[in-house]
């Protein structure tokens, strides 16, 4: 396909191109940025966790001892920052902005920590929302990350595909329900995942289970999960479940992820560091 005709969408495309003669989109990262690797967190639908994820893995991470940073590209639905009880606006200086610090250390960069009125709505078409999270790679300093965490919208589009196609991601994560449209929602984001040449590193199951606070027995409100035996067909590792926890919520809503930990996200965890050796 002529090159001025390509959309770069390879993911529509009927055309069998050379991938590996494309042409490299990647954005340069701000000269004093310094990230070991960037993980995509991603899923097919919206409404399933992938912010909740986003945020878990950096706190448990953090409290193992690695660096993390947050690149919040859910412009339109921006939700990280109240999680780590960030409500005031970035800074900036000659060099490139500066991300927010949460209290344990995790750094944060999100379009709700770029504008005073926090319920303000983006109200952006695609392309915008695409070029703001280029730069929050290009324009951010992320002077020295283990793990740089891209929180993504839900499903394939711009955002998505502007994150695999400029930012050099070492691999995605993808965040399910129980429901079973879980194996629509894995292929969506495999599929893409392999267009982009983007590694798997594995799946989570969000909304698992309630556990019950008398007897300890695992009540699967949404049914068995199907993600562990999609995870199996398909070939990737699946990384656990995480299951409803009304002291979590209270967390999130009070701005207070960082007090929470659980042995849930050890799998994940362990899966994540053994990439970076």
């Amino acid at each position: 396909m002529a090159e001025e005709s390509c959309s770069h969408d390879c993911g529509s495309c009927t055309q069998k191109c050379d991938h590996e003669g494309m042409p490299d989109f990647r954005v340069p990262a701000n000269p004093l940025s310094n990230v070991r690797k960037v993980i995509g967190v991603v899923s097919g639908k919206g409404g399933v966790g992938k912010s909740l994820v986003t945020a878990l893995l950096a706190v448990a991470l953090q409290k193992k001892g690695s660096q993390c940073g947050i690149l919040d590209a859910d412009v339109t639905g921006p939700s990280i920052p109240k999680m780590f009880g960030l409500d005031g606006l970035v800074s900036s200086n000659e060099s490139g902005i500066l991300p927010a610090r949460s209290k344990n250390g995790t750094d944060v960069m999100s379009v709700n920590l770029l504008v005073e009125d926090k319920s303000t709505p983006v109200i952006w078409r695609g392309p915008a929302i695409a070029s703001v999270v280029k730069q929050f790679w290009s324009d951010v300093v992320w002077s020295y990350e283990d793990f740089l965490f891209v929180d993504m919208p839900p499903g394939t589009g711009d955002v998505p595909l502007t994150v695999f196609q400029s930012l050099p991601v070492d691999g995605i994560i993808i965040v399910s329900s129980p429901q079973e449209l879980v194996s629509m929602i894995v292929e969506k984001a495999m599929r893409m995942a392999k267009e982009m040449n983007i590694p798997i590193l594995g799946i989570i199951e969000n909304m698992s289970y309630v556990q019950c606070p008398d007897c300890g027995k695992k009540l699967r409100i949404f049914g068995e999960g199907k993600t562990e035996e999609t995870a199996k067909r398909y070939g990737i590792d699946f990384l656990g479940e995480i299951p409803v926890m009304p002291e979590l919520a209270r967390l999130c809503d009070a701005g207070n992820i960082e007090y929470f930990s659980a042995q849930f996200m050890d799998r994940a965890v362990e899966k994540l560091e053994a990439t970076d050796k």
